[in-house]
């Protein structure tokens, strides 16, 4: 595996789930909000990560993410990316989130084992960037 530079966001992030049939809450796409939104339908539900000031009330909300980029962009022909930094923070006991989007991918991990986490992806020989 190539060595990653991986920045941490400095924003708190959630991860909220809303029933299957709900609509996207048009304020978390509004242009010029910051950050990351992900939205996710399913048969079974609505998933959205977003920064934890902006998860949706109505929605089951577990806050206390951190988010972690890796700069990109990614080429579609690489391989073994989240495979990897799920190794690394496995090996930690640092439990995550993936998701992808297509310039990168990201990795979620509680407020908690941040620490943890760069110690581990550093220790793994990537490059991590903590916010100033």
């Amino acid at each position: 595996m190539k060595r990653l530079a991986i920045d941490v966001q400095p924003e708190e992030y959630a991860v909220a789930r809303l029933d299957p049939d709900a609509a996207v809450p048009e304020e978390l796409l509004a242009p010029g909000r910051g950050g990351l939104v992900s939205v996710t339908r399913t048969a079974a539900e609505l998933s959205v990560i977003c920064a934890a000031d902006f998860a949706p009330a109505s929605a089951r909300v577990e806050a206390g993410w951190r988010l972690l980029t890796v700069r990109g962009p990614l080429a579609f022909t690489l391989t073994g990316i989240i495979a990897a930094l799920a190794n690394e923070l496995a090996s930690a006991g640092v439990a995550l989130v993936t998701l992808s989007t297509f310039d990168t991918d990201h990795v979620l991990v509680k407020q908690a084992d941040l620490g943890r986490a760069v110690e581990a992806l550093t220790a793994a020989g990537h490059e991590v960037h903590l916010p100033s």
